[in-house]
């Protein structure tokens, strides 16, 4: 599997918040998210090869018990299936993030999803050149009901704007996500910009009963890799 990074930290995002996991972070994704805060995954993807066999050695050797299958997109890798069941022989609780775009029969205790909304499409971002293909692959209802029925779910969402709501309400009916696992987070890479948009999304996510969710390595370190 071809892996940007593998690192202990806590979880800063979504349920599990504030909790010590292992990130094995994959490199590659179909999607190219505006403002990705990853993009040495995505728009300009790094990392080497690494064997399953050696994936689950490392990630034994932190001597934590959650482990995140992050990205980059690992639902767009065969060799998730293979990690995943391996992790789980291990012992280990397994969370896999991904935009929902792509089923794969993975092994999970927490299948982390965040569709990706319109304010995501870069239009103007390397000339637009992505837009179109972006455009096409972020959205798909079928592929989003299938993992919230099969697998424990959290349905995470990264908000720009009080505009993006309405599209986020509509995304949550069509799929009939329960509302109790809806989580909003702020996007931003530093504190600042993170603390600004707080003000208003706590509000909503009071008024329409959804979670906040924080970005508590942002809070903590920045906006650096490995943490």
């Amino acid at each position: 599997m071809k892996i940007a990074e593998i690192f202990y930290s806590i979880q800063g995002e979504g349920m599990l918040a504030g909790v010590p996991s292992v990130f094995v972070r994959v490199s590659g994704c179909n999607l190219r998210c505006v403002w990705c805060d990853t993009p040495y995954t995505s728009w300009n993807p790094e990392g080497c090869e690494i064997t399953i066999d050696k994936i689950v050695s490392e990630v034994r050797g932190y001597g934590a018990s959650h482990v995140v299958l992050t990205g980059g997109e690992p639902m767009i890798l065969a060799e998730s299936i293979e990690l995943t069941r391996r992790l789980k022989t291990a012992g280990e609780h397994i969370t896999v993030e991904t935009a929902g775009t792509v089923y794969q029969p993975v092994t999970c205790d927490l299948m982390s999803i965040s569709p990706k909304l319109a304010s995501s499409t870069p239009h103007e971002r390397e000339g637009g050149r992505w837009a179109a293909q972006h455009e096409r692959l972020r959205y798909h209802p079928d592929v989003l009901r299938r993992l919230t029925s099969e697998y424990p779910y959290q349905l995470k969402f990264v908000v720009t704007a009080p505009e993006d709501i309405p599209e986020i309400q509509g995304i949550v009916d069509d799929i009939g996500a329960d509302a109790a696992r809806v989580v909003l987070m702020p996007e931003g890479v530093s504190a600042e910009a993170l603390r600004e948009r707080a003000q208003w999304l706590v509000d909503l996510c009071k008024q329409l009963g959804y979670r906040y969710s924080p970005r508590l390595h942002i809070d903590i370190w920045g906006n650096q890799r490995g943490v």
